[in-house]
């Protein structure tokens, strides 16, 4: 076990303007353990109702996922709704059931917690606190986080930012979580938080990555045909994980490459609802759209 994932898992649904699909595998641990898979040995850590359907069980094994951190609890699994705009950049929320997932209490099994790499997915600071501590020596830790905890729980969310290594976090979300609304300026407040590095979402813009060393512009990866952007910033961030795990010492040079591994992974992501399009390719797929994004890269 190189790498675990802990955060939420759903079933969603979705319209956006080409079509519209009910209940589909969704959670920022599906995404972010789906695309880590095919980096390095992966476990997930989240919780699902007497509900959920044996099938996506099935298909996370078929990505080769641990699930002996997986929870099950009596009642209806974790549920959201959503529709896209034209522009997929703009989503409204429509409806959010937390079912079991209100008091999802994260438990470690004992062989996860030597695992050298984990990501926090975005749950609460104080759920990520209670995983950190059941870690005994992680090498490299990378979180996630939302401008409601930034609003509702900022001490919490304060000490789980002086523990981490990477924190990702998309623009709006870093320019309130530093108040400051130039995001460079914004980035490197966070730094002197604690975090080694920061990445910042941008969407279909990309990520900047900002360390003590610079700032590293990544773009994204261009798709033709965008059938739902739902957990693409998860898939993201579990490719960059995967892709750091594979590799042994997280050096700037290694977070740069896992970057690019990441938006590579999210560009199939988006490409279909759900995980259809990830449960589709395999190694080869992401090593030739890989080269093809580095042969796109100009200065």
């Amino acid at each position: 076990m190189r790498l675990v994932v802990v955060g939420s898992i759903g079933l969603d649904t979705v319209q956006t303007p080409s079509a519209r699909r009910e209940e589909v595998l969704g959670g920022s641990v599906s995404y972010a353990c789906a695309a880590a898979s095919f980096f390095a040995k992966v476990g997930m850590v989240g919780v699902v109702g007497d509900d959920f359907p044996e099938a996506h069980r099935a298909l996370y094994r078929r990505f080769g996922i641990d699930l002996r951190g997986l929870q099950s609890a009596p009642g209806r699994t974790f549920r959201w709704s959503g529709v896209y705009e034209e522009d997929m950049n703009r989503r409204r929320t429509l409806a959010t059931e937390l079912n079991v997932f209100e008091s999802f209490e994260p438990a470690l099994p004992p062989a996860y917690r030597k695992c050298p790499f984990l990501l926090l997915g975005n749950i609460s600071p104080e759920l990520q606190l209670h995983v950190l501590g059941q870690l005994e020596a992680p090498e490299f830790v990378a979180a996630d986080t939302m401008d409601l905890w930034i609003r509702t729980a900022r001490a919490q969310l304060d000490a789980v930012i002086s523990r981490v290594n990477l924190l990702m976090v998309n623009e709006c979300e870093m320019r309130e979580l530093a108040g400051e609304s130039n995001v460079i300026r914004a980035a490197r407040a966070v730094l002197r938080a604690g975090p080694q590095y920061v990445v910042v979402k941008k969407g279909e813009h990309g990520a900047l990555l900002v360390s003590a060393a610079g700032v590293a512009v990544i773009p994204a990866f261009p798709v033709a045909d965008v059938q739902d952007p739902t957990g693409a910033g998860d898939a993201f961030a579990g490719g960059v994980m995967g892709a750091l795990a594979r590799g042994g010492t997280p050096t700037l040079d290694a977070i740069r490459g896992a970057i690019a591994c990441g938006t590579v992974v999210a560009s199939f992501a988006v490409e279909s609802f759900g995980l259809d399009r990830l449960a589709e390719i395999g190694s080869a797929e992401i090593e030739e759209r890989l080269a093809q994004f580095r042969s796109m890269v100009m200065v």
